[in-house]
């Protein structure tokens, strides 16, 4: 008979007992009666969150793994993920740079034990020469209604030992206490302030007066869970760090308030004369004068903003010859060309890409030659033939770029050639020499006047070519 009172009993069965038994899963009593089966509650498995940047200045994009898994793919320099949520345990991290033959693993890979409930930050950081990972562990508890949680690490190696201050917008530092102080490798926080707008300034360790980042007045948004981590500045201006940020769902840069973009003029039209560049009607101060074919400019810096620029003669303003709106950006850098045949000269823009990677050299061509048709690209060994290679570039056009590619380091020859063409050789083969760390333009040009025999200008680490 089946018995109430029975299974009551058995249900009080002293934990002990039921271990000593080796009873697992599913168990069952039996008794006078009908068998009783008990089961245990289901394991909960406890999770845990976790981020990833890429701090390491000089490092190409990397690919993370997890457990051998890609997890992030083209991870570049002050890119970060948002929150990846995980169970609890052991995992192997691995991270993996993008160079030209493929990958090569630069981190681990490395066993990292992770807790239940925590917010891990994993942070590639160093020259790529010494890369390693810094792991950052806090409570991953919810934020305060109304508050911002935010943590700072110092991930710019060639910066000293520093103080941070995070302020009202324009308070006197002199009359604040620094939220710490701080070396490479080092970290502040977590800390919880009110959500609004706020100032962080970064200066000499001690020395409220010698500020060296300036984030102006940044607005923190309420229950925001922030990293922020300075960073080499590879870019514009004078300030030596950025900040890099995740905000839990993916990563932004706060620049220094003083950010500058950065221009450079290249004179591509074979049959012009000498030019100067006027920015916003200004002909008493040219922002450039007496630029001639095939010349290039240093990189100048100016304040971001929409510009007119206008294109005249060296030695006649009153003649116009581009007449053109620019919007140049904080951080960005950009070479403007004077491009085709005085009748027909256009400007051309490309953004530029001046970050050195050590792996690699980052080499870009243009088809700048007014009077060439559209163009293979051969990039070879040197002295080798290439009516049996594959163009690296096809079928490009008058003012098109490849973009900058990264090689290996070393010496190739560049043959340019008519598209499905390669007997009808344009250029070369011209004979080039770059090493990793290096960034090369080459720009096809007509002869002056116009039309053939075509050339190069060679720009940026490249050995200038003359005339």
């Amino acid at each position: 008979m089946f018995s109430f009172e029975r299974v009551r009993r058995h249900a009080l069965l002293p934990l002990a007992f039921v271990a000593a038994s080796g009873l697992s899963g599913c168990d069952i009593f039996e008794g006078d009666d009908d068998p009783v089966v008990i089961t245990p509650p289901p394991l909960v498995v406890q999770q845990f969150k976790l981020q990833v940047l890429h701090a390491s200045a000089d490092a190409p994009a990397v690919n993370v793994l997890v457990n051998g898994n890609e997890t992030l793919s083209n991870v570049d320099f002050k890119e970060g993920s948002g929150q990846l949520t995980l169970d609890e345990g052991d995992y192997d991290i691995q991270v993996d740079g993008i160079v030209p033959s493929g990958t090569a693993t630069v981190i681990g890979p490395a066993t990292l034990s992770f807790l239940p409930n925590r917010l891990y930050s994993v942070i590639a950081i160093n020259d790529v020469a010494a890369i390693e990972p810094l792991v950052i562990e806090q409570p991953d508890d919810a934020v305060p209604a109304g508050s911002v949680r935010a943590r700072v690490v110092h991930a710019a190696p060639g910066a000293p030992e520093v103080d941070v201050y995070v302020t009202a917008p324009g308070a006197d530092l002199t009359a604040e206490m620094p939220l710490g102080t701080f070396e490479f490798g080092g970290d502040l926080g977590p800390v919880e302030v009110a959500a609004g707008d706020y100032q962080i300034r970064v200066t000499a360790a001690g020395d409220a007066a010698a500020v060296v980042f300036d984030s102006g007045t940044v607005a923190l948004a309420d229950g925001a869970n922030l990293l922020l981590a300075a960073v080499t500045n590879t870019g514009t201006g004078d300030a030596p760090i950025s900040l890099a940020l995740l905000d839990g769902t993916g990563s932004s840069e706060i620049l220094d308030v003083d950010t500058p973009a950065d221009l450079r003029v290249i004179h591509a039209s074979p049959d012009a004369p000498a030019v100067d560049v006027i920015a916003n009607d200004d002909f008493a101060a040219p922002l450039v004068e007496d630029l001639a074919f095939p010349n290039v400019t240093g990189f100048l810096s100016v304040p971001p903003a929409d510009y007119n620029v206008k294109v005249t003669p060296a030695d006649n303003a009153g003649v116009i010859v581009i007449d053109a709106d620019l919007t140049l950006e904080a951080a960005q850098t950009y070479s403007v060309l004077a491009v085709g045949l005085l009748a027909d000269i256009e400007p051309l823009v490309l953004a530029e890409d001046p970050r050195p990677v050590a792996t690699a050299a980052k080499v870009r061509i243009v088809h700048g030659a007014p009077s060439a048709p559209n163009v293979d690209i051969y990039v070879t060994a040197q002295g080798a033939d290439i009516t049996e290679a594959t163009p690296a570039f096809t079928d490009i056009p008058f003012q098109a770029s490849t973009g900058f590619v990264e090689l290996d380091a070393g010496d190739y020859d560049v043959t340019v050639t008519v598209a499905g063409d390669n007997t009808a050789i344009a250029i070369g083969p011209a004979s080039i020499t770059i090493g990793a760390g290096g960034v090369y333009t080459a720009i096809a040009r007509d002869a002056t006047g116009g039309g053939g025999p075509f050339g190069l200008i060679l720009a940026d680490d490249f050995v200038a070519m003359p005339e």
